[in-house]
């Protein structure tokens, strides 16, 4: 029989405080008033004070609300049945589909023990060349995704679902708005690809606690599958909304405000959802790609900035492009020099010529005159940005690093690329070759 509280002390925004005893963080609380009951969460223990964020909001809550502890943390199903289902931030039903209730899970408990991981050795396919060959996805890897409001990072976070080689695609959307929920779901089904994926979505009208649950659930999910051997990819969309709930329940607590007013255990709170990226050794695996939007393209802003110390890496998506300078995949070493032998050869030397053509147009800029070499690296530049950087281009690892050659072929000598000649002397196209493909 569980104990029933009836006095409110304090009543701020969404969040209750009672009185109450042998009550434990993150416990689940049901609040019974004159307009219905709802669920809420323990989020801070003071003595014998209790304070509980309301899931549906602090409206209609009076004094003499009747507070009832669960005796339990939020959970979620777990089932196949999820897949091809799209559940809000708390896993309610979004899509009009019937409640799972079989096989509950605890969500947010802590990270796989290190003694059960294995070393990354797998890259993640997405048929993009941005990523594939110059900033390789790795199996288990954390990244995030700095970019600012405006660029087109939901629509490459879709890409990769649909092209992502991965048995499982769970999407933890944050703060969304309507029209980018629709999206994501419209598109996952146009193209066939709902069926292998799972949506947890929050959007900005929902209340803030599931904006927090959000990932957390998603994660949770993942790691289930995971331990049934499936290849999991998480995409997260958008840890600064996440971020800026965590600030927002830490003002109405009063507490005390670190950076720019957000909590002083936001490298705690980030790291505990990006630490579940993991490799079993005897079972799957659970890679996370997360966005994380810098306000005013600030990337001291102290989300970018606390994120960049947790994960391996970042990808900077700037003007509709994944930028090759700043964006850094750490674990790449580890699996491109087991994909095909001109890989890394390509990539650094792609990447060189290509900083070579950003001083060219600085020189051209500014009225320098034009040399011979200055007008190759112009029609690289160009044909770069067009063929590989461009996010609409779609091709496999194998034939983008073809295109690689067949563009350095077309604007310069073999000698000139700096490429050793073991390696021209093999992939190096025919002249006749390079000429039709320009």
């Amino acid at each position: 029989m569980h104990k029933v509280y009836t006095h409110v002390e304090r009543i701020a925004g969404n969040v209750v405080t009672v009185r109450a005893t042998d009550v434990s963080y993150r416990e689940l609380a049901q609040i019974e008033t004159r307009y219905g009951t709802s669920l809420a969460q323990v989020i801070r223990l003071e003595g014998g004070r209790v304070d509980l964020q309301v899931f549906a909001g602090g409206r209609g809550i009076s004094t003499d609300a009747k507070v009832r502890f669960l005796r339990h943390t939020m959970q979620v199903p777990f089932s196949e049945s999820l897949l091809g289902r799209v559940f809000t931030g708390s896993g309610a039903p979004r899509d009009r589909g019937p409640s799972i209730h079989e096989n509950l899970i605890p969500i947010g408990g802590p990270s796989v023990n290190p003694a059960r991981r294995i070393i990354p050795r797998r890259m993640v396919r997405t048929g993009i060349p941005m990523i594939d060959v110059f900033n390789t996805l790795v199996e288990s890897q954390k990244l995030p995704v700095f970019s600012v409001a405006g660029e087109p990072y939901n629509p490459l976070l879709a890409r990769i679902a649909l092209q992502a080689e991965v048995d499982i695609i769970i999407l933890g959307g944050m703060g969304l708005k309507h029209d980018d929920y629709l999206f994501f779901r419209d598109l996952l089904e146009e193209q066939g690809a709902l069926s292998r994926s799972v949506l947890f979505i929050h959007t900005a009208a929902d209340p803030t606690v599931e904006c927090l649950l959000a990932p957390d659930i998603s994660l949770a999910v993942a790691e289930q599958f995971a331990l049934q051997g499936k290849r999991v990819l998480v995409l997260l969309t958008d840890m600064t909304n996440f971020a800026d709930a965590l600030k927002e329940i830490a003002i109405t607590m009063e507490q005390i405000p670190s950076n720019r007013g957000y909590p002083g255990d936001l490298y705690s709170q980030l790291a505990a959802r990006y630490e579940k990226a993991v490799d079993f050794d005897t079972a799957g695996s659970i890679t996370i790609l997360a966005v994380t939007t810098m306000p005013g393209d600030d990337v001291t802003h102290p989300v970018p900035d606390n994120t960049g110390y947790i994960t391996e890496g970042q990808f900077y998506l700037r003007n509709g492009r994944i930028e090759p300078f700043g964006s850094l995949s750490r674990l790449k070493q580890l699996v491109n020099s087991r994909t095909r032998e001109d890989h890394r050869g390509i990539m650094n030397t792609m990447v060189q010529l290509y900083a070579a053509f950003k001083e060219t147009l600085e020189k051209q800029s500014m009225g320098f005159r034009m040399s011979a070499w200055d007008s190759k690296l112009l029609k690289y530049g160009e044909r770069f940005e067009r063929e590989m950087m461009d996010l609409s281009v779609n091709i496999p690892l194998e034939k983008a690093l073809d295109l690689g050659w067949r563009i350095l072929a077309d604007c310069f000598d073999p000698e000139e690329t700096g490429l050793p000649t073991k390696l021209t002397q093999k992939f190096w196209p025919k002249r006749a070759d390079a000429g039709a493909a320009a």
